[in-house]
């Protein structure tokens, strides 16, 4: 029982980033070329860090978690450093690849 709850409370984590994460994606200017997974992930990722931050500055108790809005502004952070780091990604030319 408690691990079917536990893959329910995962699963609701998943969906609520999805949503996290679009919303900041409509927020945030800018055009973000990525799939849905990307966007979940930003979104749970926003989520965690507006809960970090917010219990660093007392907002929050400790094994509170972030409301909706905080967690939001949280995934448009994570996606602005997103946005930074990934041209710097730089793909590896393959042999054979020349022009």
């Amino acid at each position: 029982m408690a691990d079917r709850a536990h893959l329910f409370s995962m699963l609701w984590t998943i969906l609520i980033g999805f949503f996290v994460g679009v919303l900041a994606r409509w927020i945030k200017p800018g055009e973000q070329p990525m799939g849905w997974i990307m966007t979940a992930l930003i979104g749970v990722g926003g989520s965690v860090i507006a809960t970090l931050i917010g219990q660093n500055l007392g907002w929050y108790e400790y094994g509170d978690k972030a409301g909706f809005l905080a967690s939001v502004g949280g995934a448009i952070v994570l996606l602005v450093i997103y946005e930074a780091i990934k041209p710097r990604i730089v793909r590896k030319e393959l042999p054979g690849d020349h022009e």
